[in-house]
């Protein structure tokens, strides 16, 4: 017997006296599933995972529907769950599986006529041999009869796919309700001529994720900022920078237009009251000193002024540490606007703060 639609429109099937369940395939940074996992029960009690991809991709079954959870994770989102797909429909891995899965997309009268991304991934040992972009093809093909709009802007609904070696799952959503618009929530940038570090894609992805209004800015200060990859994005955009650092800068700073570079450790440094409007630091030291020295600090961040922070994550208790430093923060008069793991953390994370 087929697994065909295990899960098909469970909600609109479901009686009074059934357990009322939602399934989900869940992604976290490599290595940081467990405290995805832990954020989930959290917030929904008991949950029921199954790994597909050892510490970063597990099937989790929650006992809400899909507008709690969608509603839940709107309101308390998460740190390290970086996104989700809902699984409506389940089948064996199989290219059979795949043509009752293109019948069953068929049939979803929603997708009919409007904008649709198709988000598809895979395990390294899937049925499917060709790459996620040639299923994804296969599958555009199989949907002619939707007359959809197949887009990566802007979609009206996101069909996700996860194939494996011997399972198949799919899901139909709103993009807002998957945490992330991005397939897998894996933002990518392409590495410019001349980039001075990968740490850019940090801030850039900052810049997506949370709707920074960077061009707002007009002066900041950026702590620890050898060699300089946030030093520059902040140039780019416009803003005038302070970086600090007793290490050297890239040779392609020294000069730049707008920046003026304090060869110091930044406890040493002496700033004005309410200096700057915008404070980084993306330093690799441990996360208390780093908060002890930014807090010490925070008196040169104006009022509704915004701080951007990394959070190297050197402890084995993560979201204690964190409770922890967002509290130091908070004592300060800073209010946490986001605290993520985005896809270009390593272990770390970044909040996102404003001062009042």
């Amino acid at each position: 017997m087929h697994l065909n639609n295990l899960i098909e429109d469970r909600t609109e099937q479901e009686t009074a006296s059934e357990e009322v369940i939602s399934r989900y395939i869940c992604t976290a940074n490599h290595g940081f599933a467990p405290y995805a996992q832990e954020e989930l029960r959290r917030l929904f009690g008991a949950v029921k995972s199954t790994l597909l991809l050892p510490g970063e991709i597990f099937l989790a079954t929650l006992q809400a529907k899909p507008e709690e959870v969608a509603g839940l994770l709107a309101q308390q989102p998460p740190i390290f769950l970086r996104h989700i797909q809902p699984v409506q429909f389940q089948d064996e891995g199989s290219m059979e599986a795949l043509q009752r899965l293109a019948t069953y997309l068929s049939r979803r009268s929603e997708l009919e006529g409007v904008k649709v991304a198709l988000h598809v991934r895979k395990s390294a040992d899937c049925f499917w041999e060709q790459s996620p972009g040639e299923l994804r093809e296969w599958l555009q093909g199989e949907l002619q009869n939707l007359e959809a709009e197949f887009t990566v802007q802007e979609p009206a609904w996101v069909i996700s796919v996860y194939a494996t070696q011997d399972a198949l799952y799919a899901g139909v959503s709103r993009p807002e309700d998957n945490l992330s618009s991005w397939n897998g929530g894996a933002i990518r940038f392409r590495k410019e001529d001349g980039q001075i570090s990968r740490a850019k894609f940090k801030l850039m992805e900052a810049e997506k994720e949370f709707s920074i209004p960077f061009a707002n800015f007009r002066n900041a200060v950026d702590i620890g900022a050898s060699p300089g990859g946030w030093t520059s994005f902040l140039l780019e955009r416009g803003i005038k920078v302070t970086a600090v650092d007793p290490a050297l800068m890239h040779a392609s700073l020294r000069n730049a237009p707008g920046l003026k570079v304090l060869r110091k450790n930044a406890g040493d440094v002496k700033f004005k009251d309410h200096e700057f409007d915008l404070f980084v630091c993306d330093m690799s030291w441990s996360p208390k000193l780093m908060a002890k020295l930014v807090t010490s600090q925070l008196h040169s961040l104006a009022p509704g002024g915004t701080a951007i922070v990394t959070v190297k994550l050197m402890h084995k208790k993560p979201l204690a540490l964190i409770k922890e430093l967002i509290a130091m923060f908070e004592s300060e008069r800073m209010q946490i606007q986001r605290a993520k793991q985005l896809f270009h953390n390593r272990d770390e994370i970044t909040l996102y703060m404003i001062k009042y």
